[in-house]
């Protein structure tokens, strides 16, 4: 079914809002999934806030000019499901996630900060953890030295207070002896 001139313009405006926001752009073929199975896709794409669109590839070309994504131009042809996100790793985790347990989907290429990724970039970009992952390993890293200062001072201060009954129990026999001779 093809689309009025109307139509086109309002999915090249869509894809152009997508494109403006996103940091990432993830291309990848289609080419034999079934139904069930772009219907999972899509769903574990909206759970990580990716946007999956299925886009004539000439409108795509149209909705990326001017953007960081225009670099990608060259390479859409053939069935190609789109993938944008604006975390800079979701768009490309969902996709090579899905790819490892579904043959059929190729990825074929991506973009990120105005860069062309290939292949093994997009896998790449896959493997970094999360933003979430990334800001507790952060959050780790510094208390880790405030949490070592912390057991410290409270090892030297345990030592301290044996040490000071250690000494107050010594001066106790002192003070008797002391006391005896006066006596």
């Amino acid at each position: 079914m093809s689309l009025n001139r109307s139509e086109k313009q309002a999915v090249i405006d869509e894809v152009t809002g997508l494109a403006a926001k996103a940091q990432t752009l993830v291309m990848a073929e289609y080419r034999g999934i079934t139904v069930a199975d772009m219907t999972k896709l899509r769903s574990q794409a909206r759970e990580k806030g990716v946007t999956l669109s299925v886009l004539k590839n000439t409108l795509a070309r149209r909705a990326v000019a001017g953007s960081a994504f225009e670099v990608l131009s060259d390479q859409m042809t053939g069935p190609l499901i789109y993938g944008f996100s604006i975390d800079a790793v979701a768009a490309a985790k969902v996709v090579a996630d899905f790819a490892k347990t579904n043959d059929k989907l190729v990825i074929r290429a991506g973009a990120f900060a105005g860069k062309t990724l290939d292949i093994e970039g997009v896998k790449q970009l896959a493997s970094i953890p999360s933003k979430e992952v990334l800001l507790a390993q952060l959050c780790g890293l510094l208390m880790s030295p405030i949490s070592r200062t912390a057991a410290v001072l409270a090892a030297l201060s345990a030592q301290r207070g044996a040490g000071a009954e250690e000494v107050a129990e010594a001066a106790e026999p002192a003070a008797e002896v002391t006391e005896a001779a006066a006596a």
